[in-house]
């Protein structure tokens, strides 16, 4: 039996193992949900820790001319390094600041400047106060459970999806282990950057020749893979479950992206060469998804930054090719019929970087940056506590060329909106998000 004939066979459960995860039938299991604003949002995670003094404030120059209105010039270092990494021309016509609103001055309040923790609050519109165990689930619902649980009508995972660019502890931010939500209320999760690369492929698409002792626990796995991946429940955390229409949807999809893979067709999605980066390819695998799945809430995040750690360059050029990354979707977003202005995007590092730099001295006589904000706001440096937050969206939903130069709004924002657009926030239980009305980010919708 070869290895390619049993993923054919046995692919829904190998690809549930990696990617599909926690369809609910369809069906109005909750009460009416209230008025949406549009049918789609998604939220761009611009994460590995971004500075406003390289982003916003523009303290190199314009480092994002795709999101950001301005012609700074750009310090003649960190031009040389983009001049050697160079992006191709995207052609937008527009600046993504005339689409909607930014915030300058938006904050992650509370809780270590951690990777994992700033996703997490984001993720979940609480705040964190203690250092988490990445193994673990969070412990307050994913706003993915949210609209799971209270959407009306209930919609399948199909339409929700989290795309992060690496594994690790990401994958546990799909669902949470708050008493009356979990895994059968969470996401589609896939990290794509690592599923389809050498190292997934070699793992799960590649073909073999089994001998038939080989071939005896093949078939046991797959017994075991379909008797756990390919049924349907509504309660309890059994494990990943699909119903059989989404399920060979999937399957079909993710078969056809290894396909393409080892075609060659991802060598160089974008013609950027060589500078296409992790960041990159991630955007591109969402855009893949909003092709076949026109999510209705997808939150996608990028991790390249936080190169800043060791190469100061390094961490500016990737903050380039983020803006572009981001640009890219937005476009990607209002070329796809259905999702064209019907469609909020939410943009926000999950927590930014200190003001004083490390003992790491990069070729440019940069001191790299950590994020290492004290939990006591009036000690230590707080500029990691520091981000931005830009929303685009339909001009009748979101305020056009809006520049909040003030404090205003918090990474728990994010996830109180996006209840608010889609339209179940009056349905999660009182505590466990913040009153859109009360939150800063409401300042960017009509």
């Amino acid at each position: 039996m070869r290895r390619r004939e049993f993923i054919k066979k046995a692919g829904l459960a190998t690809a549930g193992a990696f990617a599909i995860p926690y369809i609910l039938p369809s069906g109005r299991l909750f009460a009416a949900s209230g008025i949406r604003k549009v049918n789609h949002v998604v939220f761009c995670m611009f994460a590995g820790g971004v500075r406003n003094m390289e982003s916003v404030d523009k303290a190199l120059g314009n480092l994002m001319p795709h999101m950001l209105l301005g012609n700074e010039s750009i310090s003649t270092d960190i031009a040389a390094a983009l001049a050697a990494s160079p992006l191709p021309n995207l052609n937008l016509g527009y600046n993504l600041q005339t689409k909607g609103t930014i915030f300058k001055e938006f904050r992650y309040k509370s809780g270590p400047t951690g990777h994992f923790n700033g996703h997490t609050t984001a993720i979940t519109g609480a705040y964190t106060t203690a250092d988490l165990n990445i193994k673990d689930h969070p412990h307050t619902p994913t706003i993915f459970e949210f609209y799971r649980k209270h959407n009306s009508p209930a919609q399948t995972a199909r339409k929700c999806w989290w795309v992060s660019n690496a594994l690790g502890p990401y994958p546990a931010l799909n669902f949470s282990s708050y008493a009356g939500y979990g895994a059968q209320f969470g996401a589609n999760f896939i990290a794509p950057t690592y599923m389809f690369s050498n190292q997934g492929y070699n793992s799960i698409g590649t073909l073999k020749t089994f001998t038939s002792a080989e071939e005896a626990s093949v078939n046991n796995m797959r017994t075991f893979m379909n008797h756990n991946f390919n049924k349907s429940f509504v309660d309890g955390d059994a494990g990943v479950t699909n119903i059989e229409a989404d399920a060979a949807e999937l399957q079909t999809w993710i078969n056809s992206m290894f396909s393409q893979y080892q075609g060659g067709a991802f060598n160089n999605p974008w013609g950027a060469g060589s500078s296409m980066n992790n960041d990159m390819m991630n955007i591109f695998f969402a855009e893949k998804i909003i092709d076949q799945f026109a999510p209705e809430l997808m939150v996608v995040n990028m991790q390249d930054v936080d190169v800043a750690h060791f190469n100061f360059t390094d961490y500016a050029v990737n903050l380039h090719k983020a803006d572009f990354a981001v640009a890219h979707l937005w476009n990607k977003i209002q070329s796809t019929p259905g999702m064209m202005n019907d469609t909020v995007m939410i943009i926000a590092p999950e927590h930014g970087r200190n003001l004083t730099g490390n003992s790491s001295i990069d070729q440019n006589g940069r001191a790299a940056l950590d994020h290492t904000a004290a939990l006591d706001e009036l000690s230590g440096d707080q500029m990691a506590r520091e981000i931005f937050c830009q929303v685009l969206g339909p001009s009748n939903i979101v305020q056009q060329g809006q520049v909040i130069s003030g404090t205003a709004g918090e990474s728990i924002d994010v996830a109180a909106a996006i209840a608010n657009l889609l339209g179940f926030d009056t349905q999660v239980p009182s505590g466990l998000l913040r009153d859109f009305n009360a939150t800063g980010i409401q300042q960017a919708f009509l």
